[in-house]
């Protein structure tokens, strides 16, 4: 037995949550962002100023034209394959390989794919990693157990987690259109707290397909904390705090909260207060990439989802226009409401001294980590 841990250690086989749900859906989250999600913005872009070599099909593939945003989104299950195998350390053989089974398992996962990758190149990785540099032929062992491994597993198992991610987000997404009061608070709430933690509320919504009415009260989650945190901590982080977290993202105080959790108490109610608002006043809706649901403020994404939804929409004949309500519903829920309601309630708990100066200071002097 020690000789088989021994062997796990030197192929760096880690058997933990955080390895496999911290890190691999941290870094599963960003290859969505260099591709679905910058495909997307790509497609908007080209379609709201008209530039016609985003516009126009640049390839075209069994028949099925691409442009340059279409490209960039169809790769979305190799690149989030390859993340994955980068954030579990994976040998180059094994990282390559790993292309073939991110796009089959995303594939054939159909609208659940990217839970189907998760755990598909966890897998077919870990299996690549324990084969690699063992034989003298490592350059066609590894390779034909990490894709074999992967496409096994895609074959038989993606289509089931698809539907079961799909079959859920679907759940989620009726229940909020029959209950947007409660549902919209609870969207809100739980997405908005996953994107604080050290876990991607991104991969969360990408992998249950979260749009429509729940994927407008996932994006008010997390607006509330991203832009909530940044204006909040101002008085101590001024402007490189307030852009940091507001554009960049709220996880910047997760040491903060473990050392004081009280200071996540005014994000955590502004969610559960915006939420409802998105779904029952404004009728905010996600009709864009999935994954924008859980990106909230960070690089404008979740705002800009929203859009790509409605001219999709109206496009399609969904929606016959843009309206002035649209725009001042996602502005108050994504930016206003937030930057507003947030400081007022922190300043509840800072009187009751539950909150002190100096707990969301970003940067702390080392004497002080240190004691």
């Amino acid at each position: 037995m020690s000789s088989f841990k021994s062997f796990l250690k030197k192929k760096d086989i880690v058997f933990s949550p955080k390895r496999y749900f911290i890190d691999a859906m941290s870094a599963m989250a960003q290859g969505l962002f260099c591709s679905l999600l910058i495909g997307t913005i790509i497609n908007t872009f080209g379609k709201q100023f008209g530039i016609s070599f985003l516009n126009d099909p640049i390839a075209t593939v069994s028949g099925i034209e691409y442009t340059v945003g279409g490209i960039a989104s169809a790769m979305s299950g190799p690149a989030m394959a390859v993340a994955i195998g980068y954030a579990l350390k994976s040998p180059n053989l094994v990282l390559f390989s790993l292309v073939a089974v991110g796009f089959s398992a995303n594939a054939l996962g159909g609208a659940g794919g990217p839970l189907a990758v998760l755990f598909i190149a966890i897998i077919a990785a870990e299996f690549g990693k324990l084969v690699s540099k063992e034989t003298k032929i490592d350059i066609l062992v590894t390779p034909l157990v990490t894709i074999g491994i992967g496409m096994l597993l895609s074959y038989f198992l993606a289509p089931l987690l698809g539907d079961a991610a799909s079959e859920f987000g679907k759940l989620i997404m009726v229940t909020t259109k029959l209950h947007p009061f409660v549902m919209g608070i609870l969207v809100s709430v739980l997405v908005g707290i996953a994107l604080t933690l050290p876990i991607s509320s991104a991969a969360i919504c990408a992998a249950l397909s979260l749009t429509g009415l729940a994927g407008g009260a996932a994006v008010a989650g997390c607006c509330a904390q991203m832009v909530g945190f940044a204006v909040m901590s101002y008085p101590e982080n001024k402007v490189g705090g307030l852009l940091s977290q507001g554009i960049g993202t709220s996880m910047l105080q997760m040491g903060n909260i473990v050392r004081n959790p009280r200071i996540w108490f005014a994000p955590i109610i502004t969610s559960a207060i915006t939420g409802p608002l998105a779904t029952c006043l404004f009728k905010l809706e996600m009709n864009g990439a999935a994954v924008s649901s859980g990106m909230g403020t960070c690089g404008f994404v979740g705002p800009i989802g929203v859009y790509s939804g409605w001219t999709s929409d109206v496009a399609s004949g969904a929606k016959a226009s843009i309206t002035a309500f649209d725009w001042i519903g996602m502005i108050a829920i994504c930016f206003v409401l937030p930057a507003i309601l947030c400081p007022l309630i922190n300043l509840l708990f800072v009187k009751i001294g539950w909150v002190k100066k100096g707990d969301m200071t970003l940067e702390r002097p080392r004497t002080e980590e240190k004691k």
